[in-house]
């Protein structure tokens, strides 16, 4: 069954929304240039809320270009499970946080999309989840709203599993993104956003019950 990442999330009324709905797995993005940007203190206060609903949901900080020593106090201060490195971090983040990470990938075209999927894709030690492709955008590092290339994303779904696929994915396309690609699993954002940073709940729903009926029928 394909797996389900609700990201950008900052509130715990959301959160709430997202794990009630089925997700598998909530994302927080801790970057202050982008616009969903949450603390760690927020965090903190949220993660014990979702997993009183679901015990088994995961949690993923969404980190760019941060140093691996503060990744791994954020990590400890929050409860955070995994680490989503999704600005220019290179194979020596992967050592420093023991693998317990998976790179976002945001290439260009295909054959960078080939090339950065052969360095990083085998990297991760998590269960199922070994990394991401996102859309490309040169002045920003993620929740444009713009689509990945769902055609290179599936060829290298192929070689490399564990892909989870983001970028532009909404309620109305997920599933066709889902038969396209093949991914291990989805990821929204801005898809299924009232405005940045806040949730529309119907969206939320809509989103999770298109991928749990395009995976089951």
């Amino acid at each position: 069954m394909t797996k389900i990442k609700i990201c950008g999330l900052t509130n715990l009324p959301d959160a709430l929304v997202a794990t009630e709905a089925g997700a598998d797995l909530l994302g927080f993005i801790l970057f202050p240039k982008s616009p969903r940007n949450v603390t760690p203190e927020t965090i903190a206060t949220i993660i014990p809320e979702v997993r009183k609903v679901n015990p088994a949901i995961k949690t993923v900080g969404v980190f760019v270009n941060e140093r691996a020593d503060r990744i791994m106090a954020i990590v400890a201060q929050t409860g955070l499970d995994y680490a989503q490195l999704h600005g220019d971090e290179t194979v020596d983040w992967f050592t420093s946080l023991n693998g317990h990470c998976y790179k976002a990938l945001r290439p260009a075209d295909a054959q960078e999309a080939a090339t950065q999927a052969a360095t990083f894709a085998g990297l991760s030690k998590l269960e199922g989840l070994h990394w991401m492709i996102d859309a490309y955008d040169a002045a920003a590092y993620g929740g444009t709203g713009k689509r990945a290339d769902w055609q290179t994303a599936a060829n290298l779904a192929r070689q490399y599993p564990g892909l989870l696929l983001a970028g532009g994915l909404t309620p109305g396309n997920v599933a066709q993104a889902i038969r396209v690609v093949q991914p291990w699993g989805v990821d929204v954002a801005s898809g299924v956003e009232a405005e940045p940073g806040r949730k529309d709940h119907a969206k939320v729903r809509a989103f999770v019950r298109m991928v749990r009926k395009t995976t089951t029928d």
